[in-house]
C-alpha cells in the first residue's frame, strides 16, 4: 500500500507564483483539463514507493494532497509552499488535522474499500491523474472543513460564558466593538463553509464526468463530510441567535443609557428654571 495524505495550509494559495517556484526548484508539472481551475497538479521524482509515480495536488482554497511522495520531499514542498500562502494556519494545527488514506492498484474498477483508494490497473496515465484528483477534491474538502470545525470550537468557546451570564442577570463584559468583531467571526466562518467551498455542491467539474462523480461522492460520504457540514450550521445557527441576542442587549443599554442622558438634561434644565424664577 502507498500513502496519500492532505493538508489544509493556508485560506488561500497563490497558484500562478507557486507554479514558477516548483518549476525553478525541478518538479514537472501535469497536464490538466482547463475546467478545473483551481488546482496545480505537479509530479517529481521523489516516489515513497516504486510501484507508482509520485503526485502533488495544490488547490488554491489552501490545500495540498500528496500521493507516494517521499517524507523529505513533502517538507520540502511545504516549506516552498509556504511562500505562496495567504493567511497561513498554525503549523500544529495544519498537522494534526491531516486526513491520510492508503492505496493501491488492484484488477477492476477504482473504488473506495475498506477505508482504501484502489486505483483500476487497467488505466493510461492521464486517467490514473484525473481519478487521484477526484479522490483528492473530497480529501481536500475534509481537511478544510477541519480547520473551520476547529475555528467554530474556539468561537463557541469563547461566547461560551454569554448565556450563564444573562442567565443570572448581569451585564455583558463585552464592547460594542468587541460583539460586532464576534459577529464578524461568524459570518465569515458561514461564508467560508456555504458560499466560497464546494461543500455543498458538487463541482462543475464533474458533471459530463459521471465515473469521477462517483468517485468523489463516495469519497465524501466515507468522510461524513456532509453530515458534518450539517453538524457545523446548526451550531452556526445557534451562535447567530446568541450573537443576535448579545447586539440587542447592547442595543437596549445604549437606548437606555440615552433615556437617562435625556432625563437628566431636562432635570438640569427645569433647575435652572427653579433657580431664575427664585
Amino acid at each position: 500500500m502507498m500513502r496519500c495524505i492532505a493538508f489544509a495550509t493556508a485560506d488561500q494559495y497563490n497558484l500562478p507564483s507557486l507554479s514558477l517556484d516548483l518549476a525553478e526548484h525541478g518538479f514537472q508539472h501535469v497536464d490538466f483539463p482547463r475546467d478545473a481551475s483551481n488546482v496545480l497538479v505537479i509530479s517529481t521524482d521523489q516516489a515513497s514507493r516504486p510501484e507508482d509515480q509520485a503526485l502533488i495536488f495544490f488547490f488554491s482554497e489552501g490545500s495540498v494532497v500528496f500521493w507516494n511522495v517521499e517524507e523529505k520531499m513533502m517538507k520540502k514542498v511545504l516549506r516552498i509552499l509556504e511562500r505562496h500562502e495567504s493567511q497561513s494556519y498554525e503549523v500544529a494545527l495544519v498537522h494534526w488535522e491531516n486526513e491520510e488514506i492508503n492505496y493501491s492498484f488492484s484488477a477492476g474498477n477504482s473504488k473506495l474499500e475498506r477505508g482504501n483508494f484502489l486505483l483500476s490497473d487497467n488505466m493510461d496515465a492521464q486517467q490514473v491523474v484525473l481519478e487521484k484528483f477526484a479522490f483528492s477534491n473530497a480529501l481536500y474538502l475534509s481537511v478544510k472543513l477541519a480547520i473551520w470545525e476547529v475555528s467554530l470550537d474556539n468561537f463557541i468557546e469563547s461566547i461560551q460564558s454569554i448565556p450563564e451570564m444573562l442567565k443570572s442577570g448581569q451585564s455583558i463584559k463585552l464592547s460594542s466593538a468587541q460583539v460586532m468583531q464576534k459577529i464578524g467571526e461568524l459570518f465569515t466562518l458561514r461564508h467560508c463553509i456555504n458560499l466560497r467551498s464546494d461543500l455543498l455542491l458538487t463541482p462543475d467539474f464533474y458533471w459530463d464526468r459521471e465515473n469521477l462523480e462517483k468517485l468523489f461522492d463516495k469519497t465524501c460520504k466515507f468522510l461524513s463530510i456532509n453530515r458534518r457540514v450539517n453538524v457545523v450550521n446548526e451550531k452556526l445557527e445557534n451562535c447567530d441567535q446568541l450573537t443576535g441576542l448579545m447586539r440587542s442587549h447592547l442595543s437596549n443599554k445604549h437606548s437606555l443609557r440615552l433615556e437617562w442622558m435625556i432625563v437628566i438634561l431636562i432635570t438640569i434644565e427645569v433647575l435652572f428654571e427653579l433657580v431664575k424664577m427664585i
